[in-house]
């Protein structure tokens, strides 16, 4: 229905007190130039008023009565729409006669008989029975707006309206926008299902609604700078508006998204005015002191006022929408951004130098209450180094600027931290953050600062604690790793790992970081030194200290809680798998080295680590296993992420492992110039000292198949004997790689008498003794001995088909497929030569899982199959062009309908049936 047309007012209509009815406060305003059109918002306003209550509640600025204005303007009500705005000061008999004066003008008086008020203070108990009887014997329903109702503080006028709106029957619809909830029996009209609410987070501003407005301005902005606005208004609709304002005055109007500040602004003017100064000065104490802190507790607030109404102040506050919010169901409390940063300003303004006192009286409470980053957040904000530094060290969380979800933050907590700082405190955490930077020659500065303070070490009892010497040796083990130093690594881990002992055992479990970290970097150390052995034994231990449930992550067989892992343990653990994997790989074991990989990539998605976190080698492993299965694609997929992901310092273990596998790679697919230049730049690039000689040795041993794949075999062989002697004698990969160049010369004997001299045990990798099988069936073969080159072929099978090696057989050239051929027993033993997908073992029928409930659709499969390759959610959301939310829906579709619970189960089990 339209809306009725005006009234002229009541003759003689004036106030109780006998002033004029004001006419302005009967008219719907208008709507701004700048709409945002909301349908979905002027939708629940019609359905709402099919009832009798309609609130619209939010802060100042939420845009309460602009929807209210605008739906009116819509002419949708189910009857006359009559509209009042409520005003401070208006007595209970002056706004039951503006009630009715709205009423009128609107064209929904009730019958005569009602009267009018006469006095001020208030109206009988007669009135409001004669205007809710009127109301009810309307044939059309009033639908009245009251906008402002916050604003009658007069006692008895909400109880009036309740009186009338539940006796007028159908013939009263109320619309009131508040920036509190009225003082009417809410419970009662929910309860009765009476009510339609639109709240403050209804009314906030989605994505889409700030660029549409942003575009009536004629503001075209990227998405980045629509994230920013977004995530400093919070959606809050006067915020956005008055932005877009000042954006338009702006040259650079992404610029000033990035680098405004709120008390510079028009919105610190509407702040100031609109909230704070509607307080009383004891509120407006409080809000400008807790403005320091990001949340605000009532007994911190307490301890900031040094008074005790805390608790009371901050629920009527939040109650009341005053830019203040609950936090879920607990006693913490959330200022909105842009306010609490107007109140900063104006705490400096009105205060001068109070802020940094209340900084410091926070940092020793959150201290006291066990918030350690919130602590040092404020302490550091407080320009008291000493402190700041003292929590992280004294309370063994040095770990928490490497890993955790409060990383960053405590990164830029200290950023700000003089470098001169005084303390063996301040220079250990200066150390540390320079060492999370990857800045080695500052972390080493920041280490001999450290060392000044604590002392030699026959002194080291005296001169510091225990917790302050851990710190020393904990920085500098991971010194040690960034510098490619096993021996400063063992010498820094065995100093931290004696100081562990004398920790109590409780801290010792809040901080299992400390142990992981550790142990984490003495394994990748060892791994970069090439000792294998003691490289696994670091890393096992690493991956127990974190308190997984297991190297394979399956949470199923997850312990107690001291047995699990914590945000802070997840990147040490990642580490730690992934660095696993690179020592499976590097020892042959292909299927150990998967599982490991595919588990710390599991580990990183299941933790959200963000992207560069996320453990690189674990695809470089991957990348490796895929090209022995002769699975080129996936192998160049896997290393391309690898790669990407590297860092400006890679480890010498991981810089070495992408040139080998991109190398073979490369060459695998022709390019022998692009795989040979690979080699050569790490080489050019340099390794520390303690890893040169595996290095180079690995980097002869993959140039060597480079020349080989082209048929130089004198290349091979110089590039093999370029390999230090020692390093030649610690790699059998080597004596293969020279067999195999001597068998290409056409040396079979020299050949035999290399490999006849490598060890006949087990510590030998797999791929190593397959080839060296397949090189004696070569030599058998090109010496017409048919019948060893057939016995040898099927012994370098039986070696390679546990691992399912088959890029070797592939480089051996076609006499491998030919004897096949001839064999065909043989040929059937090992067919899993002949598929590219790896065989998988499969449960008895009767111990599988269920039935496939339904067929996958073909975006499902797509999904799952860019699962399989191990993509995060993100990942797959953009290589298919949609959304992170629509790829959640298809992977719940997928678990439901393959009967499994997570990710991994799910490729699995489609792999098993053929799908995948």
């Amino acid at each position: 229905m339209g809306r009725s047309q005006a009234v002229p007012p009541a003759q003689g209509s004036r106030a109780p007190g006998g002033d004029p009815m004001l006419t302005v406060r009967f008219t719907v305003p208008a709507v701004p130039k700048h709409l945002v059109h909301r349908p979905h918002l002027l939708k629940r306003l019609t359905a709402g008023v099919e009832g009798p209550l309609t609130l619209v509640t939010g802060p100042a600025g939420s845009g309460k009565t602009v929807l209210a204005a605008h739906w009116a303007a819509e002419g949708t009500a189910p009857g006359p729409l009559a509209w009042l705005t409520v005003e401070p000061g208006d007595a209970p008999g002056a706004f039951w006669a503006y009630l009715l004066e709205a009423l009128h003008r609107g064209g929904a008086a009730p019958a005569a008989g009602v009267g009018r008020p006469s006095r001020a203070e208030g109206v009988t108990r007669s009135f409001l029975v004669r205007l809710a009887e009127g109301l009810a014997e309307s044939p059309r329903p009033a639908v009245l707006v009251l906008d402002q109702f916050d604003t009658a503080g007069a006692p008895g006028i909400a109880e009036g309206l309740d009186f009338v709106l539940r006796h007028a029957a159908a013939g009263l619809r109320v619309v009131l926008t508040s920036r509190t909830d009225p003082l009417l029996p809410l419970h009662r009209y929910r309860a009765a299902g009476e009510i339609a609410e639109i709240r403050y987070a209804d009314l906030g501003f989605a994505d889409e609604d700030a660029e549409a407005l942003l575009e009536d301005h004629r503001l075209e902005i990227s998405p980045e700078g629509i994230r920013l606005l977004m995530e400093r208004t919070e959606g809050w609709a006067a915020g956005v508006r008055l932005c877009a304002l000042a954006m338009q005055s702006s040259p650079d109007p992404e610029a000033f998204l990035r680098q405004f500040a709120a008390d510079r602004t028009t919105i610190a003017d509407y702040l100031l005015r609109e909230v704070l100064d509607a307080q009383p000065e004891p509120v407006q104490d409080l809000l400008l002191r807790a403005s320091v802190t990001d949340r605000i507790h009532p007994a911190l607030a307490d301890a900031l006022t040094g008074r005790d109404d805390a608790a009371r102040t901050l629920a009527d506050l939040a109650r009341d929408h005053t830019f203040l919010e609950r936090v879920d169901a607990s006693d913490w409390y959330r200022p909105h951004p842009l306010f609490a940063e107007v109140l900063r300003a104006h705490l400096r303004q009105r205060r001068p130098g109070l802020e940094p006192r209340l900084r410091g009286r926070a940092a020793r409470w959150l201290a006291r209450t066990g918030r350690l980053t919130e602590a040092v957040a404020q302490a550091a904000a407080a320009g008291d180094w000493p402190f700041a530094a003292g929590l992280l060290v004294d309370g063994l969380a040095l770990g928490r600027l490497f890993t955790g979800l409060e990383a960053d933050r405590l990164g830029r907590a200290f950023a700000a931290m003089p470098a001169g700082t005084p303390g063996a405190a301040p220079a250990l955490v200066g150390a540390a953050c320079r060492l999370a930077e990857q800045d080695l020659p500052g972390c080493e500065a920041g280490l001999r600062r450290a060392d000044s303070y604590i002392g030699p070490a026959t002194a080291a009892a005296t001169a510091s604690g225990p917790a302050v010497r851990l710190g020393r040796a904990f920085v500098g083990v991971l010194a040690g790793r960034l510098a490619g130093d096993p021996a400063a690594t063992e010498r820094a881990a065995a100093d931290a790992d004696r100081l562990l002992r004398e920790v109590p055992g409780q801290l010792l479990a809040e901080r299992r970081e400390i142990k992981a970290l550790v142990l984490a970097a003495l394994g990748a150390a060892e791994l970069g030194a090439g000792r294998l052995d003691r490289a696994e034994s670091a890393l096992t231990a690493a991956v127990e200290a974190c308190g997984a449930p297991g190297a394979a992550g399956n949470s199923a067989t997850a312990g107690s809680p001291e047995t699990q892992g914590t945000p802070e343990t997840a990147y040490p653990l990642c580490d730690a798998l992934g660095s696993l994997a690179l020592v499976e790989l590097k020892g042959g074991r292909l299927r150990q080295a998967a599982g490991h990989a595919r588990a710390a990539l599991a580990a990183a998605e299941d933790s959200a680590l963000p992207p560069e976190r996320r453990p690189g080698v674990a695809h470089l492993v991957l990348a490796g296993v895929a090209a022995e299965h002769d699975d080129l694609a996936a192998a160049r997929r896997h290393l391309d992420r690898a790669t990407s992901g590297a860092g400006p310092r890679p480890e010498p273990a991981a810089a070495v492992g992408a040139a080998v596998i991109g190398a073979r790679i490369a060459a695998a697919e022709g390019d022998g110039r692009a795989a040979i230049a690979a080699l050569h730049a790490v080489a050019a690039a340099g390794v520390p000292k303690p890893s040169q000689a595996w290095a180079q040795a690995e980097l002869a041993v993959a140039e060597s198949a480079v020349h080989l794949a082209h048929g130089d075999a004198a290349a091979a062989l110089e590039a093999l004997d370029r390999v230090d002697g020692t390093a030649r004698d610690r790699l059998p990969e080597h004596a293969v790689a020279r067999a195999r160049a001597l068998l290409a010369a056409g040396r079979g004997d020299h050949a035999r008498e290399v490999l006849a001299a490598l060890p006949a045990d087990d510590h030998v990798p797999v791929p190593v003794r397959a080839r060296a099988c397949l090189l004696l069936a070569e030599a058998a073969a090109a010496d017409g001995a048919a019948a060893e080159a057939h016995r040898r072929l099927a012994e370098s099978l039986g070696i390679a088909r546990a691992e399912e090696l088959r890029r070797m057989f592939s480089e051996s050239g076609p006499w491998v497929r030919r004897t096949l051929r001839r064999d065909p027993a043989l040929a059937r033993l090992h067919g899993w030569l002949l598929s590219r997908a790896p065989a998988r073992a499969h449960a008895p029928p009767a111990a599988g899982p269920p039935p496939v409930l339904e067929p996958l659709s073909p975006r499902e499969t797509e999904v799952l199959r860019k699962a399989a390759e191990l993509l995060s959610t993100e990942e797959i959301a953009a290589e298919l062009y949609v959304s992170a939310n629509t790829v959640k829906t298809h992977l719940k579709s997928i678990y439901r309908k393959l009967s499994v619970t997570r990710r991994s189960e799910a490729v699995h089990r489609a792999q098993d049936l053929g799908i995948l």
